[in-house]
């Protein structure tokens, strides 16, 4: 079954997308019709992937399970199926740099609870949330090379989708598909 979709918003930079489909299979994806990629490196395990996660309305779920495996927990190793709606957001990101074919330096990823608790723990300044959205698979944090982190944290802002957490120190921007807010960490630590 298919969920009905909102129609996407045009921009003067491009088309941001709207969510899309996850089939049951391969077989069900499309083979025409507009693909959407990522570029995406790793700053910790040094990994880099680019992938074509969806054509048309429809996400491709083998592409799906590379992009869980790379954003994997890089302390435990271990995956969980992310929201497809946070890739997206990432694309749609891009598209509002103007750099839709352009690289994701990813900060972190999914977060298992005992990452996360580690992280909240190891110092009372970290700027890790107790009920962070990593831990469910549905935030990332993120530079883009040759972007400004303030410019980066504007341009989330501007697609009003999610949580947007700027860490002006550590150089890098929360975005996450939760409820839809925004703050500053200026703190040492990550997000």
């Amino acid at each position: 079954m298919r969920a009905r979709l909102r129609p996407t918003t045009v921009l003067a930079r491009g088309v941001l997308l709207d969510p899309g489909v996850l089939p049951l299979g391969e077989a069900d994806v499309p083979s025409e019709g507009a693909k959407y990629e990522l570029k995406l490196h790793h700053l910790h395990s040094g990994e880099t992937l680019d992938v074509v996660y969806r054509i048309g309305d429809t996400y491709v779920p083998g592409a799906i399970d590379k992009l869980d495996h790379f954003l994997r927990d890089s302390r435990t190793q271990d995956e969980k199926a992310y929201d497809p709606s946070e890739f997206d957001l990432l694309h749609n990101l891009m598209t509002r740099l103007g750099k839709p074919h352009g690289i994701i330096d990813i900060v972190c990823g999914y977060r298992t609870p005992w990452s996360n608790e580690f992280l909240r723990t190891r110092s009372s300044n970290t700027g890790v949330a107790k009920n962070s959205q990593h831990v469910q698979a549905k935030a990332i944090d993120i530079r883009v090379p040759g972007v400004r982190t303030r410019n980066l944290r504007d341009a989330a802002l501007s697609l009003d989708a999610g949580g947007v957490g700027y860490y002006p120190r550590s150089q890098f921007v929360h975005v996450d598909v939760g409820p839809v807010r925004q703050w500053t960490f200026a703190g040492r630590g990550e997000d």
